[in-house]
């Protein structure tokens, strides 16, 4: 597919996605004979990767370490268990990472919550049913 549809499937600016491809997290698959970028299903599902751990505060370092593990995790590539054993190891600290900052995330969503919830406890009747 080419980069208009992935922009449309993963919600990123064609910007965003010439922006990862040029500091290496994801590379098209291919060019079409015209020279235009072209995506597989795979390419949009490291996209997705890359779009869920930027909110999360990773780094594009961070991003560019976890896609390699994971990378090179799923090829098995002449692995012996000690190099499987370390990439296991640094994908389990990115999801720790994950969760401490979902959990981060929460506690600023509830208190959010409460401040409008406050602020809509101030307002008159009237005023409170507006859109």
């Amino acid at each position: 597919m080419q980069i208009g549809e992935v922009a449309a499937r993963t919600e990123l600016s064609l910007r965003t996605i010439r922006h990862y491809e040029e500091t290496g997290l994801v590379t098209p698959s291919a060019r079409s004979q015209g020279g235009f970028r072209l995506y597989t299903n795979n390419d949009v599902a490291r996209l997705m990767v890359i779009r869920r751990m930027k909110p999360l505060g990773f780094t594009l370092d961070q991003m560019r370490d976890l896609l390699d593990a994971t990378d090179r995790l799923d090829t098995g590539a002449d692995l012996d268990a000690d190099e499987r054993e370390e990439l296991v190891e640094r994908v389990r600290g990115y999801e720790r990472t994950a969760a401490e900052q979902v959990e981060k995330l929460r506690v600023q969503l509830s208190r959010a919550e409460d401040f409008a919830a406050t602020l809509r406890a101030r307002l008159p009747e009237s005023a409170s049913a507006r859109p």
